[in-house]
């Protein structure tokens, strides 16, 4: 699976991980409780993150208008429900993310639709910058790039894989317009929007299902 991502520090040996790994997941959320966090910054017109801004909280504002869409319209195509339904090792998945990240308002709906099919996987949450000790263990290309997704094994707390922060089809659309115009300019991010829109989440359920299969 193509991805932007850095899997992790090799400096950091495997029971310092370990640690930072169980200290955020002391610190994590459901799905659900993340929503209601973000349904209640928008009633605040405030965001989550150290720097609160008018811009982050009507991205918040925007982000939950876009996960309220997912939540209810997001479809799991029938071959990909089957390969989710049938993995037998529990693992757990933790997405780093924030209210203003409108890859994650995207990403995490869909993340959701995956992990509410089969009871092995664990889904929680943590906030980006409330957990920086476990962000800079999985940088993309030495940024702190959300949203971030860490498959665990549940019992061991061993680090089996990573995603994103989007999906590999979204990634090379990313790479290939920085490596023309080395920037990511506004006209293109909304172009990004566009395609997370008729792409409707098939191409991080893809994703997803080669994460469960290596």
């Amino acid at each position: 699976m193509a991805t932007e991502s850095y899997f992790c520090s090799m400096e950091t040996d495997t029971l310092t991980l370990k640690h930072i790994i169980s200290d955020s997941l002391k610190k994590s959320m459901t799905y659900a409780e993340y929503r209601t966090l973000v349904i209640n910054l928008v009633e605040e017109n405030s965001n989550t993150g150290i720097e609160k801004t008018e811009a982050l909280a009507e991205y918040t504002q925007l982000n939950d208008r876009r996960m309220r869409r997912w939540d209810k319209t997001a479809k799991v195509a029938e071959d990909a429900r089957t390969t989710i339904e049938n993995f037998d090792r529990k693992v757990t998945w933790i997405v780093i993310s924030e209210s203003w990240c409108g890859d994650a308002a995207h990403i995490m709906p869909i993340i959701n639709k995956a992990a509410e099919l089969n009871d092995n996987i664990d889904y929680k949450v943590v906030l980006r910058d409330e957990n920086e000790a476990l962000m800079d263990q999985f940088l993309t290309n030495g940024g702190k790039a959300i949203p971030k997704l860490i498959m665990l094994d549940s019992e061991t707390k061993e680090v089996l894989n990573t995603f994103g922060p989007r999906p590999t089809v979204a990634t090379n659309l990313v790479q290939d317009y920085k490596a023309e115009h080395g920037m990511l300019t506004p006209e293109f991010k909304e172009d990004l929007q566009r395609w997370y829109n008729k792409d409707k989440g098939q191409s991080t359920i893809e994703d997803l299902v080669k994460l469960l299969d290596q």
